[in-house]
């Protein structure tokens, strides 16, 4: 301790930070050293303070503008910047296609490699590189029981599943992931138990019949709020990936030729377990995306989301990587 610096003890880590901002119709600027946000009403201006030590990402809609003074500021924080479309949707870019976010990269490229190292120690062997998916896999499923049946935030407003039903399903779920021969059939496998999700949460909350839309199509409730929450477990994805200084081309479950299919590898642990059973209450309960949105983020910081996905890659890392 006596060897640290002031500002060594004003880190926070980034699994530990709390906030994730979205702002619209402000101004981003350095105000008395501070970075702060700008809104006016009336004739006055209020200005409103950023915590960017702790914060992880700040998302810009529609009608904003930052200042280089501020980026500068972010950037020495470690702090994600993106500009969002209307409504905070899309919230974060995860393909090429269906969305309008343009990223701007505040942080350094000289990352720690000592992850990136483990990383490639196995990535360019197909077999351990589904040993790698194969985990990911069955940390989801750990995610899944413990979010659904043991969140008492979740069941105390409406949903409660069946036990011994989302038991089975898991159960046998668990062990055609130790029994697949290749990748394809582990996407398989997951496309089918999200699929069996979807139909439990529908009957949990009584929505009635629920068909997943690709690419954003749906028009419903449930679908618009799985498509808006699932953006913020990419991002949890990217900044996981970011932290310990993985590139987002090494996925190990959604093709290794996609670009940042690492990203959807790691919002696999916490998608369904945290973002599917919030859609589909807030879509019975008629709320707005952003009252949606809010809870979503509530719920993944008690879940403690970004710990498990950086403890999940370092495990990774570690066990396959270290063979």
């Amino acid at each position: 301790m006596d060897n640290l610096t002031p500002s060594d003890l004003k880190t926070i880590l980034h699994s530990k930070r709390a906030n994730l901002y979205y702002l619209e119709h402000c101004r981003v600027l350095v105000n008395g050293g501070r970075v702060e946000y700008v809104t006016d009403e009336g004739s006055r201006s209020l200005y409103w303070n950023i915590p960017i030590a702790n914060t992880t990402t700040l998302l810009l809609g529609t009608g904003t503008s930052i200042t280089q003074a501020a980026m500068r500021e972010l950037a020495k924080a470690g702090v994600m910047v993106g500009f969002s479309g209307g409504g905070g949707t899309p919230l974060f870019s995860a393909t090429d296609r269906d969305t309008d976010i343009v990223w701007f990269s505040p942080h350094s490229e000289y990352r720690p490699t000592e992850y990136l190292q483990s990383w490639i120690r196995f990535w360019f062997d197909e077999s351990r590189r589904l040993m790698a998916a194969k985990m990911i896999q069955q940390a989801r499923l750990t995610r899944i029981r413990k979010h659904w049946l043991g969140n008492r935030a979740l069941t105390g407003h409406g949903f409660s599943v069946h036990e011994e039903v989302l038991e089975d399903i898991l159960t046998r779920t668990s062990r055609a992931i130790e029994a697949a021969p290749d990748v394809t059939f582990l996407l398989t496998e997951e496309a089918r138990l999200t699929k069996q999700l979807f139909k439990i949460a529908a009957q949990t909350v009584g929505y009635g019949e629920f068909t997943r839309a690709k690419r954003a199509s749906g028009s419903d409730p449930a679908n618009r709020f799985l498509d808006h929450g699932n953006y913020l477990a990419y991002g949890l994805g990217a900044t996981a990936a970011w932290v310990l200084g993985l590139p987002h081309g090494l996925a190990v479950l959604h093709g290794k030729t996609r670009r940042g299919g690492l990203v959807f590898d790691t919002a696999d642990l916490i998608k369904d377990a945290v973002i599917l059973p919030q859609a589909f209450l807030s879509a019975m309960r008629g709320e707005e995306e952003q009252t949606f949105r809010n809870a979503c983020i509530d719920s993944l910081t008690q879940a403690e989301a970004l710990d498990f996905m950086i403890e999940t890659l370092q495990r990774i890392a570690a066990e396959i990587g270290g063979k």
